[in-house]
């Protein structure tokens, strides 16, 4: 008797999105929703909750802490995050970490939705019930200040842009945008990536980075120790989760589970371009499992 094979992955649709103010922040915000993309009820994830939010207008929410790790990539619009050490104004590109137990909040000063990426490690309880806790209000006297990824008080924001990611733009000048090796690029096969959130810049439980294809770029099957989560924000990518074939556009978002083999290729025109996130982090060594090293083991022990 053979049983089926469990289901370590799930694809959502952008048309799908679905936006509702979520749990204990529902009585504690305004103008404040989101949508829930990876949590308790997705196959597989034990480690990833991830989700897209949107601020409204004049919109805020209180002053909170959390048991997990939230990081954030904004999307559109201006956000500003209150934080015991400031306030920072964040605008598209931007993205950063909050520590486990650090309060902050929430605030749209600007004239259009704000819009964000918020990828939280470890996963949130059902409704952020028993792991988010309301704080008193953080003061909000000093204008907020743009992300200085040079400004070592600003040390958990960073920012990144089209040009990061073009290999022939890594210029001593575009380095010492950052004092750190968060600059560096990883290129091979028509694939660029550049991290973001890591262990350099506080965080401890998850990565969050932006990957870029060329037209014909190409990852074989492969699969990870840890959960991860793609975000399409240009262009489109053919892939293949545990065999099952997608074609994935802008907005969609993907999830695949530890043991999920998985591979992408850019059909073109033009680049792809998406934000992916891993939890737990990887560890230091084998964090990679290539389906065609192990093939080629097999064949060459006959």
């Amino acid at each position: 008797m053979t049983s089926e094979k469990p289901l370590r992955h799930v694809v959502h649709r952008a048309a799908d999105a679905s936006f509702a103010p979520p749990g204990l922040l529902r009585d504690r915000s305004r103008g404040f929703t989101r949508w829930s993309a990876v949590d308790h009820e997705t196959p597989g994830a034990v480690h990833t909750g991830f989700g897209v939010c949107v601020l409204e207008p004049g919109g805020s929410v209180d002053a909170h802490l959390h048991s997990f790790e939230e990081s954030v990539h904004i999307l559109e619009g201006e956000l500003v995050c209150h934080t015991g050490e400031g306030s920072v104004l964040l605008v598209p590109g931007d993205y950063g970490v909050i520590p486990v137990a650090a309060p902050h909040s929430w605030s749209n000063v600007g004239d259009i939705p704000a819009r964000w990426a918020v990828m939280t490690a470890p996963q949130p309880q059902p409704g952020f019930e028993g792991d988010t806790f309301f704080v008193d209000p953080l003061p909000s006297s000093v204008a907020p200040e743009p992300v200085d990824p040079r400004d070592p008080r600003w040390r958990s924001f960073g920012h990144i842009s089209s040009e990061n990611m073009d290999p022939e733009m890594q210029s001593q000048e575009m380095l010492a945008v950052s004092a750190s090796m968060r600059t560096a690029l990883l290129v091979y096969s028509g694939i660029t990536v550049k991290m973001m959130v890591d262990s350099d810049l506080g965080a401890q439980l998850q990565t969050m980075f932006m990957v870029q294809y060329e037209e014909r770029g190409v990852a074989g099957a492969h699969d990870h120790p840890f959960e991860e989560t793609y975000m399409i924000l240009e262009g489109r990518t053919d892939a293949k989760f545990d065999g099952v074939p997608y074609r994935l556009e802008v907005g969609d978002i993907a999830f695949a589970g530890v043991g999920c083999v998985h591979e992408f290729s850019n059909p073109g025109p033009g680049i792809v371009r998406w934000l992916e996130t891993q939890a737990p982090q990887p560890p230091a060594r084998h964090s990679y499992r290539f389906a065609r090293d192990w093939i080629y083991l097999g064949e060459a022990l006959g």
